[in-house]
């Protein structure tokens, strides 16, 4: 299903505090950046996920987050580098910019 200018506006509004916020529509998905390092996406079933490895895919799991799976045409299962968000930082944008913030530290 295409992204609906409502998740763009969302993902805007939700991570306002990350400097140089921009999206780009992709696969049927949404790619979000910050100054063109991408940290997020929106993905299959419209979830928002956060690029994590390490210690931060870590505490993400501890919160209870989901990790992005999907099984291939062979049917191996494979796993992305993307987690949901905690269900509090959906609805809280300094929390939401905190995880995206260690999301874009990680990059570096």
């Amino acid at each position: 299903m295409p992204v609906r200018d409502e998740q763009i506006a969302f993902v805007h509004d939700l991570f306002r505090a990350i400097p140089g916020l921009a999206t780009r529509k992709m696969f049927g998905g949404l790619g979000i950046y910050s100054d063109g390092v991408i940290f997020a996406l929106i993905g299959p079933g419209e979830a928002l996920l956060l690029k994590a490895r390490g210690r931060l895919a870590d505490d993400l799991a501890a919160e209870g987050c989901d990790q992005w799976r999907y099984t291939g045409k062979s049917g191996t299962p494979t796993r992305m580098p993307y987690w949901t968000l905690p269900d509090a930082a959906l609805d809280d944008p300094e929390d939401a910019s905190a995880w995206a913030r260690r999301a874009l530290a990680e990059t570096d």
